[in-house]
C-alpha cells in the first residue's frame, strides 16, 4: 500500500514538536533532581544555624541579640525558599503526589521555628532570672526543630528513590520513543528519496518493472509520465534520444494546439547546452546522449498541458510556453536554466561535469509566424552566447546591444 507523502511530513511534524517537548521535560526533570540537592543542602545548614543559635556569648548581649535577629529571619526565609522550590518540582506533584505532605512538613518546621526563635528571644536578654530553664528551654526547642529536621532529610531519601523511578521510567520512554521514531522517519524519507531517484533516472524502463514505488504523489507522477510518453508514440515526430519532439514534431504539436492559446501570453524560447556541440565533442557517445537525455528530463519536469519540448538541433532545444502574464513566461524558463545549473554529471575522464545552459527568449505575438519568431530566438539566443552564457536574452537585450555598438560620428 502506497504512503502519502503529505500525511508523512504531517506526522513528521508532530513527531519533531513532540521530540522538542520531550527535550523541555526532560531538561525540567534534571533541573528538579537539582533541586533535591538544594533542599538537603538548605536543611542541613538550617540545623547549623540552629545549633549556632544556641552557643551565641550572653558577656555581649547587644551583639548576641543582632547576630540572633538575623539568623533566626534566615531561617523562616530557608523554609519559605524551600517552598518557592517546590513549585518547579513537577515529578513530586503530579506524579508521586507528594504536595500535601511535603507542604504540612513546611508548616510544621515553620511552627517549631517560630517556636525556638521566641524561646531563644526570651533566653538572650540581660536578666538573668531563671536562666537554667529557659537554657533547658532552648535546647528542647533545639532537639525537637532538629530531629523534625532529621524527618525530613530521611523522607528525602524515600521522595528521591521514588522520583529516581519515575524519572528513570520517562526518561527510558522518551529514549525509545525518539529512537524508533527517527528509524521509523529515517526509513520514510529514505524511500521518498528512492522514489525521487527513480523518476529522475533516464533509463527507467531498465528498473520500472523491479522497482516499488512507495507514496502515492511519485505513482501519480510516473503514472502521468508513462501516459504522456504513450502519446508521443509517432517515431517521425520523436527525437531518437532523448524521446521528445524533433523539429518535425515541434510544428505538428503547435498547429495541433493553437487554438489553446488564446487566451494566454505565447513565449517561443530556444535553448542550448554550453559548450557542447558537433564541433566541439569533449565526451564520448553515451556520456554525450545520457547528458542530453538528462537536459531534456529536467525541462519536461516544468512543462505544462499546453506546453511544448522539442530537440531541433544537436545541443538545442526549442519550448514554447504559455502563461497568463509576460512575466511569468521569463520567469518560469530561467527556472529551467536554474534547474539545469544544478545538475551534476559525473564522467570517466573529467570527473564531475556541470551542465549549464544558454536561452534566447521572445514573446510571440498572433502575427508572427512560428518560423519568424524561431528565427528571432536564434538571434537572442547568439545575445546571450556573446555575454559568457549560463543566461536567458530578451528581445529587449538585443536591442540594447546593438544601440551600444552603434559608431559614433
Amino acid at each position: 500500500m502506497r504512503q502519502s507523502i503529505k500525511r508523512i511530513f504531517t506526522n513528521l511534524n508532530i513527531f519533531m514538536l513532540t521530540s522538542l517537548f520531550i527535550a523541555i521535560l526532560s531538561t525540567l526533570l534534571i533541573l528538579e533532581a537539582g533541586l533535591s540537592y538544594e533542599k538537603i543542602s538548605n536543611l542541613t545548614n538550617q540545623k547549623k544555624e540552629i545549633t549556632s543559635l544556641t552557643k551565641l556569648d550572653k558577656k555581649n548581649i547587644t551583639f548576641s541579640k543582632i547576630e540572633f535577629n538575623s539568623k533566626s529571619r534566615k531561617l523562616l526565609s530557608d523554609i519559605d525558599l524551600l517552598k518557592s522550590d517546590f513549585s518547579f518540582s513537577f515529578v513530586s506533584k503530579y506524579f508521586a503526589n507528594e504536595e500535601n505532605e511535603y507542604m504540612a512538613d513546611l508548616q510544621n518546621l515553620k511552627n517549631l521555628t517560630t517556636t525556638f526563635n521566641n524561646i531563644a528571644n526570651t533566653y538572650y536578654i540581660e536578666d538573668t532570672t531563671l536562666e537554667e530553664e529557659k537554657l533547658k528551654s532552648l535546647q528542647n526547642a533545639r532537639i525537637n526543630l532538629e530531629n523534625f529536621i532529621d524527618i525530613m532529610l530521611i523522607k528525602n531519601i524515600f521522595y528521591d528513590e521514588k522520583k529516581y523511578y519515575i524519572i528513570r521510567n520517562i526518561l527510558i520512554l522518551n529514549m525509545l520513543f525518539l529512537l524508533l521514531g527517527t528509524f521509523w522517519y529515517r526509513k520514510k524519507i529514505q524511500a521518498i528519496y528512492s522514489d525521487i531517484r527513480f523518476l529522475y533516472t533516464i533509463d527507467k524502463e531498465q528498473n520500472k518493472l523491479s522497482y516499488q514505488i512507495f507514496s502515492e504523489e511519485a505513482d501519480a507522477i510516473a503514472l502521468r509520465m508513462r501516459r504522456k510518453s504513450v502519446t508521443l508514440d509517432n517515431p517521425e515526430m520523436l527525437d531518437p534520444v532523448t524521446e521528445i519532439y524533433n523539429y518535425k514534431g515541434l510544428f505538428s504539436a503547435y498547429n495541433n494546439r493553437k487554438g489553446n492559446y488564446e487566451a494566454n501570453h505565447i513565449a517561443v524560447a530556444i535553448l542550448e547546452i554550453d559548450s557542447f556541440s558537433k564541433s566541439n565533442r569533449a565526451f564520448a557517445q553515451e556520456t554525450t546522449q545520457a547528458m542530453l537525455k538528462k537536459t531534456a528530463f529536467t525541462i519536461s519536469l516544468h512543462e505544462q498541458p499546453t506546453d511544448i519540448i522539442a530537440r531541433t538541433d544537436y545541443n538545442q532545444f526549442t519550448v514554447i510556453l504559455s502563461r497568463t502574464s509576460k512575466k511569468q513566461l521569463f520567469i518560469d524558463l530561467d527556472l529551467i536554466r536554474q534547474s539545469i545549473e544544478e545538475i551534476r554529471f559525473h564522467t570517466q575522464n573529467k570527473g564531475t561535469v556541470n551542465i549549464t545552459i544558454s536561452g534566447g527568449f521572445m514573446v510571440k505575438s498572433s502575427k508572427v509566424t512560428l518560423d519568424e519568431a524561431l528565427k528571432k530566438a536564434k538571434e537572442v539566443l547568439a545575445h546571450a552566447i556573446s555575454k559568457g552564457g549560463n543566461r536567458i536574452s530578451q528581445t529587449q537585450d538585443l536591442i540594447v546591444f546593438e544601440d551600444t555598438n552603434i559608431p559614433i560620428a
